[in-house]
């Protein structure tokens, strides 16, 4: 049994392209820990994670062209595990078994790990400390403006009822949200980002092959949804407005955002161009 499954693991190993292999500390306690941490980090033919419960030390072996090591322990981080680098957020490490819930570095130095903050910097250093931190800021913001900018562009063309530009401007969506880098997000927008991925660029897909303004608008008020738990987690530079059609789907209501807070409906068009009120206003 013991040959079987070291085998199993070198084969897994073998799989692994351009293989680099490195050491660090994931916190945690027990064998229920490892399943959980070692699941969070692998994945097939490209990252392979293996924790020793007694020394906290993983053994991260990984294809260094497709990921590097602050998107497995983003992965973890996400499923409740911290790291020197990254803290897990604080409502998922709650839900963990009582006997999974180890005891948690110093919160502050994981957070300023966290947001790429050089914590060996001088403590007499403030200005470049402040000057890192803006830039952060800068690159998170440009991460995702594009996709907020692109969002917005679909918008526009269903207010117009026009299928055509809006199937094109979906098709920018998509290739906005295939260039983000989560590396560059916030921990905050990283959690919201691995959560609604997924249904961001299955909703922009959609709308970009599809010609029919009807299926375009429903696929719409679903990528509203999710580009809405982005904005909340994301700095805007102006306010962003969270607006609410009630007639839409057989009275059933819709969402979108807008830049501008006089109400224009991309679900009716001119039809009932100002049918809908602001609900939240973002900023």
């Amino acid at each position: 049994m013991v040959i079987a499954v070291l085998l199993s693991s070198i084969n897994g190993f073998a799989q692994i392209k351009n293989a680099k292999t490195e050491t660090v500390k994931i916190y945690g306690n027990c064998g229920m820990c490892k399943t959980t941490i070692e699941k969070a980090g692998n994945v097939k033919k490209v990252a392979s994670v293996d924790w020793n419960k007694d020394t906290k030390m993983a053994t991260l072996t990984y294809d260094g062209d497709k990921t590097n090591q602050d998107e497995i322990l983003k992965r973890i981080a996400l499923a409740g595990y911290d790291s020197e680098k990254f803290r897990a957020p604080d409502d998922v490490y709650a839900k963990l078994a009582g006997c999974c819930q180890y005891d948690r570095p110093v919160k502050t130095v994981a957070k300023n790990k966290e947001a790429g903050m050089d914590m060996n910097a001088g403590h007499g250093n403030h200005d470049h400390s402040q000057m890192a931190a803006n830039k952060d800021a800068a690159q998170n913001q440009s991460q995702l403006k594009a996709v907020f900018d692109n969002y917005f562009s679909v918008k526009d063309a269903l207010i117009k009822t026009d299928a055509a530009t809006a199937s094109a401007k979906a098709a920018e969506l998509a290739a906005s949200l295939k260039a983000v880098d989560m590396n560059k997000l916030s921990a905050e927008e990283h959690t919201a980002w691995m959560k609604v991925m997924q249904d961001l660029t299955a909703n922009a897909e959609s709308i970009s092959k599809s010609k029919d303004v009807a299926k375009q608008r429903s696929a719409f008020a679903a990528l509203s949804g999710s580009i809405y738990t982005l904005a909340k987690v994301s700095k805007q530079d102006t306010p962003v407005y969270y607006q609410h059609c009630p007639m839409y789907n057989g009275g059933k209501g819709a969402n979108w955002l807008s830049k501008e807070n006089a109400v224009k409906n991309p679900y009716y068009g001119s039809q009932m161009l100002t049918c809908g009120s602001t609900v939240e206003t973002i900023k």
